[in-house]
């Protein structure tokens, strides 16, 4: 089964904010650890309350793999990219500068450019196997999809906007009153 990628919808209070430096009133705290745009957080919870009823544990990386802010971001860039070539044929424009990434690092985004710096995004701990089968079968129902495939199937993206899901609408029904 492919990783399916669909096309994001951006949440309206978004608009016109700088990635990375979100006002804290736009975020909430999530299952697992770290924070997330409100919409995205209704997404995960419900998400993954749909997983633990199914057996399957879901949970950021780290808290530092849900909302990064711009700084934090761009420690994370500066510690796996360098100015000079490293062979690894990966590169990226920061700073009107092209830096390249280190031997034995995954990838980043530039600070700014990331949709963990939207809040958004998640990369998941364990993505694979069964965990990732399950996520095939039930992250649209969310409000979630992939964005790179398939370098990083761990990494899912908010893409539903203003418009919560049935299923996140149906687990808000059921469930207690989330904490801010």
């Amino acid at each position: 089964m492919a990783l399916p990628i669909v096309k994001i919808t951006m949440p309206s209070d978004l608009k016109g904010v700088t990635p990375g430096k979100l006002d804290p009133k736009l975020l909430r705290k999530i299952e697992g650890g770290g924070k997330l745009h409100h919409l995205a957080a209704r997404a995960y919870n419900a998400l993954d309350a749909k997983a633990k009823a199914d057996g399957i544990e879901i949970k950021p990386t780290s808290a530092g793999d849900t909302y990064r802010s711009y700084d934090l971001q761009k420690t994370g860039f500066l510690q796996r990219y360098q100015l000079e070539p490293t062979g690894t044929g990966t590169t990226r424009t920061f700073e009107g500068k092209t830096w390249h990434l280190k031997k034995g690092f995954a990838p980043l985004a530039t600070p700014g450019k990331s949709n963990h710096n939207l809040g958004i995004a998640v990369d998941v701990a364990n993505a694979n196997g069964k965990i990732l089968k399950w996520m095939q079968e039930n992250i649209q129902a969310f409000g979630w999809s992939w964005e790179v495939v398939p370098e990083e199937p761990w990494h899912i993206r908010y893409v539903a906007g203003d418009a919560l899901t049935p299923a996140i609408l149906a687990y808000e029904a059921s469930a207690p009153p989330a904490e801010a």
